[in-house]
């Protein structure tokens, strides 16, 4: 095991193993490294760990030393030199009028070398154009010719996806992309929809090839004749994450089509038989015993018994048939007593029976208490009648009017 530090330039691209000489270095810290171009400032993208010997590439360079102030101060002013020789070399591409674009400008850390990166369609003679830029720049000048999948990584941008470049993110190398993925995914042919920004073919695409083409050993190709559980039939569409097939049966019409899932199904070797032979049996299908869903312990328990039945509803009580007269005899009766009330409104209170009734009970109370002539008072109650009589007697204005009535 040897321990390592990775250090990416410019914060982007590869991520190169450096050995950190005793260094304790973190993520993001900025380092002096000693490069194939001499001194070069960089970038920590993981700290010190621990790799396979025959992971790293001897000889393994050395961090020299964490930046300081000056350091940062000396990378400052080399992008701005950086600036001003990319407009210089744009100036002197069209003086010359080279089919070249300019892509990119570095110059090293120490400022003794400065590096232009273009594209061009084919070969470009520009040994003029570097005798002006080494009088301009008074420094070392070299002109790389890259393509446009590097350029993609240089500048960066947003891909269809809405996220970085995976190239300027984490991607080491440009690995072979081919239509032939596509058609495995089962994605569309168009080439601006599976094609990247740099207008070569997706670098994604490449990602879940191995997963496809395992996926597609389990299932029947499109159009293969297969046996079912229902028949034979033709394969129609296939469908690789869902590991299903939709199959047209035999002799049930171009509108019957069903899915049926891979252990469903088999392929018939050789495709269709001629007419007249036997159909072969290739399909050896076992139905899966249903799983019971496990008991959820979150759940409430269950309180009622699952052999309890309700009880019925008890019967209504069948009521008397006496009580229908008898509403019937009580809605009468509020009928009279409202005719009742009606006269009563029309006549005064004296003119009714009752208080006629009720004013001559006094007069009959007092006859009843007065004696008869010719009879002899009682022995037993004569002293109780008495006081009767007398209380009576103090009030004869009741009895007087109502006598007068």
């Amino acid at each position: 095991m040897t321990e390592v530090v990775s250090i990416k330039f410019k914060n982007r691209g590869k991520a190169y193993y450096f050995d950190p000489a005793g260094l304790e270095i973190q993520v993001g810290d900025s380092v002096i490294v000693d490069t194939a171009n001499g001194m070069e400032l960089a970038v920590c993208s993981r700290e010190n760990h621990p790799v396979e010997d025959t992971a790293v590439v001897q000889p393994l360079r050395r961090v020299l030393r964490k930046a300081t102030q000056m350091d940062l101060r000396a990378e400052e002013l080399a992008r701005q030199k950086e600036q001003n020789a990319m407009a210089v070399c744009r100036e002197k591409i069209a003086e010359h009028g080279l089919e070249m674009k300019l892509v990119d400008v570095a110059c090293n850390f120490e400022g003794s070398k400065t590096t232009f990166f273009f594209t061009s369609d084919g070969r470009v003679d520009f040994r003029s154009l570097v005798k002006d830029l080494a009088g301009i720049l008074h420094n070392r000048i070299e002109l790389r010719q890259i393509g446009v999948r590097d350029e993609a990584k240089m500048l960066g941008g947003l891909g269809i996806c809405g996220r970085p470049y995976c190239c300027n993110q984490f991607l080491d190398d440009f690995h072979p992309v081919s239509t032939k993925m596509a058609k495995i995914q089962s994605l569309s042919l168009n080439p601006a929809k599976i094609s990247g920004s740099c207008g070569r073919l997706m670098c994604c695409l490449r990602y879940e090839q191995e997963a496809y083409e395992d996926l597609v050993k389990h299932v029947p190709r499109n159009g293969a004749f297969v046996q079912t559980v229902d028949g034979y039939g033709s394969v129609t569409l296939v469908n690789l994450l869902r590991q299903s097939v939709k199959v047209r049966l035999d002799g049930t019409g171009d509108d019957t089509v069903r899915t049926y899932t891979v252990d469903q199904i088999a392929e018939v070797p050789g495709g269709r038989p001629p007419e007249g032979e036997p159909l072969p049996q290739v399909l050896h299908y076992v139905p899966k015993p249903k799983e019971e869903p496990e008991a959820d312990q979150w759940s409430m328990p269950q309180l009622i018994p699952e052999d309890y039945t309700e009880p019925a509803p008890a019967a209504p009580a069948a009521q008397p048939e006496a009580s229908a007269p008898q509403t019937v005899k009580k809605s009468s009766s509020r009928r009279k007593r409202s005719k009742s009330a009606g006269r009563d409104r029309e006549t005064p209170r004296q003119d009714k029976p009752k208080a006629a009734e009720a004013a001559a009970k006094p007069v009959r109370k007092a006859a009843a208490a007065q004696p008869h002539q010719g009879t002899q008072p009682r022995q037993s109650g004569e002293h109780t009648s008495s006081r009767r009589s007398r209380s009576r007697r103090n009030k004869p204005h009741r009895t007087e009017r109502s006598t007068e009535q």
